[in-house]
């Protein structure tokens, strides 16, 4: 049994989870007389890529916020890597290794790629140097030996070498995701929460993303994880190991991609028949 320091320093007990990255037990989470989640339990496995989907409304945004300290489940327990999280702050979780992306892009407009990904390398490792750069308005300072190994070997891995030194303004929204992930990467993450990261999106940009959360995954040393929300159903069938189905706040189905696409209650709740009529091919005289 592992221990950790909750936000006043007090020590507690942290049962271990079967050794996942990430686990979610029986959470449930009310506002008012809305109950958004009700008894619901996830895990993510070190070095996978977890895909969880369902209708709007089905309290998907509520479990992210469960998970990265921004609401208090009035019953269950969050863990990270076998340590109970549940009393923790949001900023506690994130020095314990938890990162996530937002629904929409939180970058500084003003800032080239390179230096978002300093900056947050700096905020994890190096906190004091970190708020002198904000607070006295000036560039970026010279970045050491160790940040820059580590921000030169995520912008390879990422593919943004190239672009390095472009200010994040001018960037197409494929672009400007891939740095938020390259930022959140930069803390040394044990898992990244991606919310809702391919939307809007075209063709060759969800191509260009997907194959990146591929090779961080495959890469990292340390068995990276991710869990990604998505509505693009197709690409998170394609790309995860596992997929977790949420419905009006509840646990509805849970596998592999394959056992979720065949699963009537996830077709009923969320897929419908498009999955299957588009698996049937084109419709008789050629029209799809």
């Amino acid at each position: 049994m592992g221990t950790l320091s909750d936000s006043s320093g007090t020590l507690v007990s942290a049962p271990p989870q079967s050794g996942q990255a990430l686990a979610v037990s029986n959470v449930t989470v009310r506002f008012g007389g809305l109950t958004a989640l009700n008894g619901v339990s996830i895990d993510v496995a070190p070095g996978t890529i977890v895909g969880l989907v369902g209708p709007n409304g089905a309290g998907k945004s509520t479990l992210f916020a469960a998970i990265s300290g921004l609401v208090r489940p009035a019953q269950g327990h969050v863990f990270l890597q076998g340590h109970d999280i549940t009393a923790l702050s949001a900023q506690a979780r994130a020095r314990l290794g938890l990162a996530r992306t937002f629904q929409h892009t939180e970058l500084f407009m003003g800032m080239t790629v390179r230096d978002h990904l300093v900056l947050a390398h700096r905020a994890h490792y190096e906190r004091r140097r970190c708020w002198s750069d904000l607070l006295t308005l000036r560039a970026i300072r010279s970045p050491s030996k160790l940040e820059n190994d580590r921000v030169d070997g995520l912008l390879e891995l990422l593919g943004l070498t190239d672009i390095a030194q472009v200010q994040v303004a001018v960037l197409p929204l494929g672009l400007a995701r891939l740095v938020e992930v390259g930022r959140s990467l930069a803390v040394n993450p044990r898992i990244v929460l991606l919310d809702e990261p391919l939307s809007g999106l075209d063709v060759r940009s969800t191509e260009h993303l997907l194959s990146a959360f591929e090779r961080v995954v495959s890469n990292s040393d340390e068995g990276l994880s991710l869990l990604m929300v998505e509505h693009d159903v197709a690409s998170v069938l394609a790309l995860v190991s596992t997929i977790f189905v949420l419905n009006f706040g509840e646990l509805i189905a849970q596998g592999t991609p394959d056992e979720v696409r065949t699963n009537r209650a996830v077709r009923d709740a969320y897929l419908g028949d498009e999955d299957e009529t588009a698996a049937q091919g084109p419709a008789p005289g050629g029209r799809s």
